[in-house]
């Protein structure tokens, strides 16, 4: 059966319909998952955006703000008895200018490499120990480690100021046995910065055990028994496992830490009040005892070097933050 010209010419224009409408199709279904896709996706983000809303307000109103209004503040000589008087930058020529100030710098980087690599060490000594005992025992050491957390640095601060007595202190006493003493500790300059290191220790090294510990917790034991098998012994494992995984705890409490030393302000106050020869004068109580000087420039100028003190903690933990790269989680 033969077909004419005519029919030939309809079913070819139809054919060439149907392929033509059903790419159209199929396009269209694509573009309305597309569509579909997009929607998600903005809806994701907007939920993300608002679960972060309520943080970033709270950053806005409690950080920000007050640093742009500090800063703004920094730029008048503020007087309680006078109008504000615009100077600019005036008040930090001043303080960059005060050998005072960077002085104080210098004994909170002290007081630092004093508290932040003894407490480290200490603390992860002590995880490691904990890590290894039984459950009972284990909740008996973390519970004991955890008691000075609780103590006020002020009550610590008075307890440590009697221990320090060179009549009758108990840590005299002490060395009484082995031929020393007695010392000065709180009245001599090379003394008094060391001296009041050791409760700064002692307050702040518990919490930093248990965070190491949790950090521990989360290595499989899988690697140690595995390591064990090869042969390992405990600094081998210690170095090749447990400070590797540990890096980012290790990281993270290194940052605080210096950051905590650098601003301490309690145990000098009490203990020495910033002396002997301001030996103990730490960024922030010199600071406070700035803010306290009756000359009529004290707000201002205290104001400016708690915000350039701001910028030197940033500087730092920018810097630690270079020197020590954090990783992502190993089993992520």
């Amino acid at each position: 059966m033969t077909m004419s010209p005519q029919n030939t010419a309809h079913l070819s224009q139809a054919a060439s319909l149907a392929l033509e409408s059903e790419p159209e199709s199929k396009k269209g279904r694509r573009g309305r998952k597309e569509r579909v896709r997009v929607a998600k996706h903005l809806m994701d983000n907007r939920t993300a955006y608002l679960m972060i809303a309520p943080m970033v307000v709270l950053l806005g109103i409690f950080v920000f703000w007050p640093l742009v209004y500090s800063f703004y503040l920094s730029t008048f000589e503020i007087s309680f008895y006078a109008d504000p008087v615009f100077v600019g930058l005036q008040f930090y020529q001043y303080v960059l200018e005060d050998p005072d100030f960077w002085h104080s710098i210098w004994i909170g980087a002290q007081y630092a490499l004093y508290v932040v690599p003894a407490m480290m060490i200490l603390a992860f000594l002590i995880a490691s120990l904990i890590r290894t005992c039984g459950i009972k025992l284990a909740g008996l050491l973390k519970t004991t480690v955890y008691v000075p957390t609780v103590v006020s640095a002020v009550v610590a601060s008075i307890i440590f100021v009697f221990m320090y007595r060179s009549d009758g202190g108990i840590v005299n006493w002490l060395l009484s046995f082995v031929g020393l003493g007695p010392y000065a500790f709180l009245s001599d300059p090379s003394l008094a910065l060391p001296a009041i290191s050791i409760p700064g220790i002692w307050l702040a090294f518990g919490v930093t055990t248990l965070i190491m510990l949790a950090g521990m917790y989360d290595i499989p034991e899988s690697y140690y028994e595995a390591a064990q098998l090869e042969g390992a012994n405990y600094f081998q494992r210690t170095y090749f496992i447990t400070i590797p995984l540990m890096k980012n705890v290790l990281v993270y409490l290194l940052v605080t830490a210096t950051i905590g030393a650098l601003q301490q302000f309690e145990l000098p106050l009490i203990m020495t009040g910033g002396g002997p020869t301001n030996a103990t004068m730490t960024p922030n109580l010199f600071i406070f005892n700035t803010f306290k000087d009756p000359t009529p420039y004290a707000t201002s100028f205290s104001l400016t070097a708690a915000l350039i003190l701001f910028f030197v903690l940033g500087t730092v933990s920018v810097l630690i933050f270079r020197l020590i790269n954090s990783d992502k989680a190993i089993d992520g």
